[in-house]
């Protein structure tokens, strides 16, 4: 699976002929290419080009005196294959900006849907206009609502956008959008996962945590989550979604919370030595899977848990099995 976008730099001297001779006589070959002017100006000092395939892929390229930098989602020329690839937090911010700033125009063309949705539009960004997961990412948050069922997309974008807009989740775009995936072939769960953590950090904030993703532990796993209250004493969570149980090979959505649930306890947890809290995230269940849940409450394998389930209106509810050390009431109403 393919990478969300990221910058080539080049540090070698480019100007518009060697442009025209060594990049667009390259794509043009292969893909069939025009080269246009850029929809905003570069930064001062900066000379930039657009590259529009006839397949709808498209690049960016800038430079200086100095050294260049391509962006696009499509082949990258020859002349460029040895070039190292930089992360955006790696690049100027000018040019960062700039680079955003076409992008965005780009999708408000392609996607013009996400315009109700900035700060969903600005986090994806680079998985949104990724050479493979273009199509299926747009497909999974507007055409399956972000993997919440019988949810109108515009709901399920609405609380995306509520999710991303206080920025607690910012700094970590890069890793944390990527997780939605940039494959050609749509893989609804992967990205229902993805939502999943999303979905745990709004709860944990709004239950008045700070948090943080991606915490590396002392065997090696990496879980979801440290949320840490105002004191400093900090809590472990890790995130896992049970697949709707006519999905599976079960028709009980009890089985298919506890199968889920002992998945990841007899893995990544199996070793961990206790202390963390398990987040079940029933949010792909419909209400009458959900009323079952609810009202069986089965264990999961697994001390302290929270099984819970979301909707798109922002309400949440759920029930704890353990001692839960989280103080989650005023994110959800627990039974």
């Amino acid at each position: 699976m393919a990478r969300p976008l990221r910058f080539r730099r080049s540090h070698e001297r480019w100007d518009d002929d060697r442009v025209r001779r060594d990049l667009l006589a390259d794509l043009d070959a292969n893909l069939g290419a025009d080269l246009v002017s850029p929809h905003y100006k570069p930064p001062n000092g900066w000379q930039a080009w657009r590259f529009e395939m006839d397949n709808g892929d498209m690049a960016l390229f800038c430079y200086d005196g100095d050294v260049a930098y391509w962006l696009g989602n499509t082949e990258t020329p020859s002349t460029l294959w040895r070039t190292d690839k930089y992360e955006w937090e790696e690049v100027p911010y000018e040019i960062a900006r700039w680079a955003q700033r076409e992008l965005i125009a780009d999708l408000s063309v392609e996607a013009p849907w996400l315009d109700d949705y900035p700060h969903v539009r600005w986090y994806f960004l680079t998985v949104l206009m990724s050479k493979d997961g273009r199509e299926t990412s747009r497909e999974f948050l507007h055409e399956r609502a972000c993997g919440f069922p019988d949810a109108d997309p515009d709901q399920a974008l609405s609380y995306l956008e509520s999710v991303l807009r206080p920025g607690y989740l910012d700094d970590d775009r890069e890793e944390m959008a990527g997780k939605l995936g940039t494959s050609e072939t749509l893989d609804y769960w992967r990205m229902c996962a993805a939502i999943s953590e999303f979905v745990a950090a709004k709860l944990l904030t709004d239950a008045g945590y700070d948090i943080t993703p991606e915490i590396e532990v002392t065997t090696g796993h990496f879980l979801d989550y440290r949320a840490t209250e105002p004191d400093g004493t900090s809590y472990l969570v890790e995130v896992t979604r049970p697949r709707p149980p006519n999905r599976r090979s079960t028709n009980s959505p009890v089985v298919a919370v506890r199968d889920t649930a002992e998945v990841k306890t007899t893995g990544q947890l199996a070793n961990h030595g206790g202390g963390v809290v398990l987040f079940v995230d029933c949010s792909g269940f419909t209400d009458e899977q959900w009323a079952t849940v609810k009202g069986e409450q089965p264990d999961v394998r697994h001390k302290p848990a929270v099984v819970y389930r979301v909707r798109p209106d922002g309400s949440a509810e759920g029930y704890t099995k353990g001692d839960v050390p989280l103080y989650l009431d005023s994110a959800m109403t627990l039974q």
